[in-house]
């Protein structure tokens, strides 16, 4: 696996066999490009509404942990230290602004590095093309797909410096700790892990790669293991089990997926891949690196809508391998097809930025633009006459979460919720509330009769702001017994059933509220 033979092929002929430009050239419109688009980013970051994801993770920041319930760690450390320096969006989203363009260098680089030095403009040709593709500007949010998609790269970077280097083992050290970090991030690094045991299982020295990549990584994973071991494995549970219940055989969501891989690769790269397979300039290598990961993806999708974030952290080595095949005169044409599927989605953007509320009214996503970008006057209004001593909570994570970032104060959600943003069960003592007033935020009208067993007197009132009515509950005096053997046994019934398989060195959840782990009914 030399890198000489990955970046074999077409493309040295194809640099200046078409009278393409210098590299000097293509470097330029590298960085007018790049500049051009961090100007554009920056102002998304700066004026987009938070989102209800972003306001979850934004409360990992503020409540730093070495784990949460949904996801491995990274992005709440991430946030702690932009949480330190300001709360504004364009702080909290810096890293993701600087992400993709960051890559894009990285991407290039590598490329440089594959192909003769007469093809170096196709490496930065290529690198045009990545920047112009819409999710890699489009996307400035902060989740825990920003560290993951970093360190994802970092690890991949290292692994292809490896493969013809001899240097390999240090670059496997780097790629292994790199695989860890992501591995902190979300677990879907484990499948660049199997994309490198496909890349690497056929040669003796790529078991020693692998050992090593596995080795270095092994004490980040072995953190996040830690953890879940003294947190009611609720990384694990929340991933493997509880997100998947009730997921059915659907050709819908096949479909979907190819879709969406269609939409972010782009019809006119797709063909040239095909192309490419056919005329025999496959590389082994790279391809293991997302055609394994995709692949395992499309077996899923036969039972699970694939989301597009889970896909993004492989896309930076799906173009470093149509990078090294694409000739020059190709490649900028591919740009401008970039630029101009571009336009549509800045429109978009700024339409949803620009106007005030009263543009979207009468149409459909008033009430959800209102709800993000007046978050504050709702929160004023939720405050306006609140009683005494009474605490603030939703009925659902996104409002929750959103409204909190905005009132400076965290906000619970008060029922049983849904199997995803459970930090709840991590961060919320429900003792605290007995015998206080609970102002319950509502985007519809509350039934009192669903709330009245969990309070000793109900009451319901609603405001209006931007043409949209909200609505609220008050609860006084808050029966903590009751609503621990209503909805946090309901709670711990649906998602702590943790497998025997398991050892339970400790769950929070359950001795802060007195349940007792028995065997689950996946021992039964």
């Amino acid at each position: 696996m030399s890198g000489r033979g990955l970046g074999s092929g077409d493309s040295g002929s194809a640099a200046g066999g078409y009278g393409a430009p210098d590299a000097t050239v293509w470097r330029k419109r590298f960085w007018h490009v790049f500049w051009g688009l961090l100007t554009i980013k920056i102002w998304l970051a700066a004026t987009f509404p938070i989102t209800g994801d972003e306001a979850f993770f934004y409360w990992w920041g503020v409540y730093p942990d070495w784990g949460y319930y949904d996801h491995p760690p990274m992005v709440g450390w991430l946030l702690t230290i932009l949480h330190a320096i300001s709360d504004h969006p364009l702080v909290l989203r810096c890293a993701t602004v600087m992400l993709w363009g960051a890559i894009s260098i990285g991407l290039v680089d590598l490329l440089k590095r594959l192909l003769p030095e007469s093809a170096h403009a196709q490496a930065w040709a290529t690198g045009v093309v990545f920047q112009l593709l819409p999710f890699t500007w489009a996307l400035n949010v902060v989740t825990t797909d920003t560290p993951l998609i970093f360190f994802m790269f970092c690890s991949g970077y290292a692994f292809v410096r490896s493969l013809d280097s001899r240097k390999w083992l240090a670059w496997s050290v780097l790629s292994g700790v790199a695989l860890g970090l992501g591995l902190l991030s979300k677990f879907f690094a484990g499948l660049l892990a199997i994309g490198y045991f496909a890349a690497c299982v056929r040669t003796r020295r790529g078991w020693a790669q692998l050992f090593v990549i596995a080795f270095s990584a092994l004490p980040f994973f072995g953190l996040n293991i830690a953890y879940n071991a003294t947190h009611c494995w609720n990384n694990v549970m929340f991933n493997l089990v509880n997100r998947h219940e009730g997921a059915q055989t659907s050709g819908r969501t096949v479909l979907v997926y190819l879709g969406m891989m269609l939409y972010l690769i782009t019809p006119w790269a797709l063909w040239r891949f095909r192309r490419a397979w056919a005329d025999g300039h496959a590389r082994w290598a790279l391809y293991c690196l997302f055609g394994v990961p995709f692949a395992l993806f499309l077996l899923l999708s036969i039972k699970k809508t694939i989301g597009l974030h889970w896909v993004l952290g492989f896309m930076p080595f799906v173009f470093l391998a149509y990078g090294l095949m694409v000739p020059v005169q190709t490649l900028k044409r591919h740009a401008m097809f970039n630029a101009v599927f571009s336009v549509p989605h800045l429109l978009a953007l700024a339409l949803i930025i620009i106007p005030s509320s009263d543009f979207w009214r009468g149409k459909a996503l008033h009430a959800e633009v209102v709800f993000h970008k007046d978050t504050p006057a709702i929160v004023a209004a939720l405050r306006s006459n609140l009683p005494e001593g009474a605490k603030l909570a939703a009925t659902a994570y996104t409002p929750a979460v959103t409204l909190g970032f905005h009132a400076g104060e965290y906000i619970p959600v008060l029922g049983t919720g849904k199997f995803h943003a459970r930090q709840d069960d991590v961060e919320v003592d429900f003792r605290q509330y007995d015998g206080k007033t609970i102002r319950v935020f509502d985007k519809r009208q509350p039934d009192p009769a669903h709330y009245a067993p969990w309070f000793e007197h109900v009451s319901t009132g609603s405001f209006e702001v931007s043409g949209i009515r909200y609505h609220y509950l008050d609860g006084k005096g808050f029966r903590y017994p009751v609503f621990r053997d209503t909805v946090l046994k309901t709670i711990f019934d649906r998602y702590y059933q943790i497998p025997a398989v398991l050892p339970r060195c400790g769950c929070p959840f359950t001795e802060r509220y007195g349940f007792e782990l028995t065997p689950s009914r996946w021992d039964r």
